[in-house]
């Protein structure tokens, strides 16, 4: 990522992932090995705090197991540690695709410190892997409720727009 960015003076990389708290966790992906064997490019990008997200991916042409997962410790800012740390009072677009993560981090978001004009976010995992319930139904009410129009996108990703930018 350094690398890729390295010419864009106005973007900061941060190594921490963003979370509903600031703390330490285990993080679960797919072994570089793994990505080849499993003869699907796309689990380079599946990475999960659950280690059961990953596994309940697998399928006839997807046979993932546990020795194709590694487990690392990584460090966690929440989002209000990070719209603090970096004195961020709006965001034009912010995108969740968080295997499930989305509802513990878009309930964390305070959403009068921070106007945040479009949020796009992953829906299929909220209530568990492929499903979704209560979890996305408190969510839809929760950014209703703070003025955001939910649209749609397609069968896995909602768009959340706020209506007025007070």
């Amino acid at each position: 990522m350094r690398e890729n960015f390295k010419e864009n003076s106005n973007i900061t990389i941060i190594e921490t992932a963003i979370f509903s708290k600031d703390e330490s966790k285990k993080f679960y992906s797919i072994k570089k090995p793994s990505i080849s064997k499993l003869k699907k490019h796309w689990a380079s990008g599946i990475g999960s705090f659950s280690k059961e997200h990953i596994l309940n991916h697998k399928s006839k042409r997807f046979n993932v197991s546990e020795e194709d997962i590694e487990e690392i410790i990584i460090n966690c800012l929440s989002f209000s540690s990070l719209v603090k740390k970096f004195n961020i009072t709006g965001i034009k677009k912010l995108m969740l695709d968080v295997e499930g993560s989305e509802y513990d981090i878009l309930n964390s978001i305070d959403y009068n410190n921070c106007i945040i004009e479009k949020i796009i976010f992953e829906k299929k995992h909220l209530d568990g892997t492929f499903k979704e319930g209560n979890r996305l139904k408190n969510i839809r009410k929760l950014l209703e409720n703070n003025n955001y129009k939910l649209t749609d996108i397609d069968t896995e990703n909602i768009l959340a727009e706020k209506l007025s930018l007070v």
